[in-house]
């Protein structure tokens, strides 16, 4: 019988796996809980059950899926926390630092002239780095935002994570084209 597990819709995803609420998280303890949770309400394990049960389980298990998910990824777990911190995520807001703006342009502009240079890999690959440099930094910020709102729940604090997640979905969709590039550049040559 599976009422014996059941989560709620509206479970904490760190309570659902045991963690410590907080922006840092073991992966490995993600993992390993996310596989136990899996077994025990894979629907599988459903199949000779009441259609309730079944359903129960289908539920649970994407339940489950949804929490790792989120949960494995830095953005999209300070995305969580800071909304369950009660932080604004108002994606129709669309200011942004012009600064920052205007790097994002200088690194598209890079990435356009990736495959004219004399070793495209090459020029790709120091791309990256350099985005993955900007996105290590932009995570270890969110993580010390984070943890301060754990503890204060201050709104200037708030607002400062709410920017600099945006700013980090630039930076996905930027290596995404980045990976995009790399894919192309291997099945040309």
């Amino acid at each position: 019988m599976l009422a014996n597990m059941t989560f709620s819709p509206s479970a904490d995803y760190f309570e659902l796996f045991g963690l410590p609420r907080g922006f840092a998280i073991n992966q490995e303890q993600l993992a390993l809980r996310f596989r136990e949770l899996q077994r025990t309400a894979h629907p599988d394990r459903f199949a000779n059950a009441s259609s309730q049960d079944k359903r129960l389980s289908v539920q649970q298990a994407a339940l489950i899926n949804e929490a790792y998910q989120v949960l494995r990824s830095p953005l999209s777990r300070g995305r969580y926390l800071l909304e369950q911190l009660g932080a604004s995520l108002d994606d129709s807001d669309t200011s942004m630092d012009p600064a920052f703006l205007m790097e994002q342009m200088e690194l598209r502009e890079a990435l356009a002239q990736v495959a004219d240079s004399d070793d495209p890999f090459a020029s790709l690959d120091t791309l990256r780095q350099r985005i993955e440099g900007q996105e290590r930094d932009m995570v270890a910020q969110l993580q010390q935002i984070v943890d301060e709102s754990l503890a204060s729940c201050d709104p200037q604090t708030l607002q400062a994570g709410v920017q600099l997640l945006r700013k980090m979905q630039f930076m996905q969709r930027l290596l995404s084209e980045v990976d995009s590039l790399e894919d192309s550049l291997v099945h040309q040559g």
